[in-house]
């Protein structure tokens, strides 16, 4: 096993991106982190930082304070830009969930149980079933989609104990899916509990993946805004610039990202 698998969580390398440490690790040592922490039964939280999530936790105190429970991975060019910028070399990859998560299900051997929480009724089922393909060594288990109550919230909890599963996706956009995890989810509920966002629509084929020329240009992004103008401008015209703001003035008070 790697000094990545023997470490605990609390061992690996971050860096600070607006206040928020961000694992920084290679793609394979990410995932032998993942398979030791399953192995020696440690719970988790884990999410992804983006320029979108890293504005959001500046602006909301409760998601700020929710987000230091987590392992946070690094997601995009964004966070990049910002590592260069504020510890003088970009992240030693780029652990989105959209392609780390199937990855890690397929290079975990040992038979796991995995749960999933969000989405529509219909795309979670669908979700799941792509999994099965995908990783037919694991039982994958549709917990509830993502429009429950929060009445609804003690049976779920109460499902998840007795399925108790090895890695939890949570699919319910940010900071939702953070705020219920950090809220509600313990060791009695799972192993790894993964804030997953848009996955579920992916696999599901319900938003279509940015084409594999544009994910390697690191364009994703662009993509994703022409295929939902109204719902992402925001986020990307306006967050984006926004981020970076953010970023350079951190970088000129010398805070490394505080």
């Amino acid at each position: 096993m790697s000094a990545y698998g023997r470490s605990g969580e609390t061992d690996l390398p971050r860096r600070a991106i607006l206040g928020v440490p961000v694992v920084a690790l290679p793609w394979d040592g990410a995932i032998e982190t993942m398979h030791a922490m399953i192995a020696g039964k440690r719970f988790a939280l884990i999410t992804w930082l983006n320029a979108h999530n890293a504005n959001l936790a500046h602006e909301n105190d409760d998601f700020r304070q929710a987000l230091a429970r987590f392992l946070v991975l690094p997601d995009g060019v964004g966070v990049d830009i910002a590592s260069k910028l504020l510890h003088g070399a970009p992240f030693p990859a780029n652990l989105n969930g959209t392609d780390f998560t199937p990855a890690l299900l397929q290079a975990q051997i040992n038979p796991l149980r995995v749960g999933l929480i969000g989405a529509r009724p219909d795309v979670v089922e669908k979700a799941a079933s792509s999994f099965r393909q995908l990783a037919p060594q694991h039982e994958f288990r549709v917990i509830s989609d993502g429009f429950f109550r929060t009445a609804d919230e003690p049976r779920i909890l109460e499902i998840l104990k007795n399925f108790h599963p090895h890695i939890l996706l949570v699919a319910m956009g940010v900071p939702r899916q953070e705020m219920f995890m950090a809220k509600h989810l313990t060791a009695e509920h799972c192993l790894l509990a993964f804030g997953v966002g848009a996955l579920f629509d992916f696999r599901a084929g319900a938003v279509p993946r940015a084409p594999r020329l544009v994910q390697k240009l690191r364009l994703e992004w662009l993509y994703r805004l022409a295929q939902e103008p109204a719902r992402l401008w925001r986020r990307y015209i306006v967050g984006n610039p926004l981020f970076l703001l953010r970023v350079m003035r951190a970088k000129l008070k010398g805070s490394r990202g505080a």
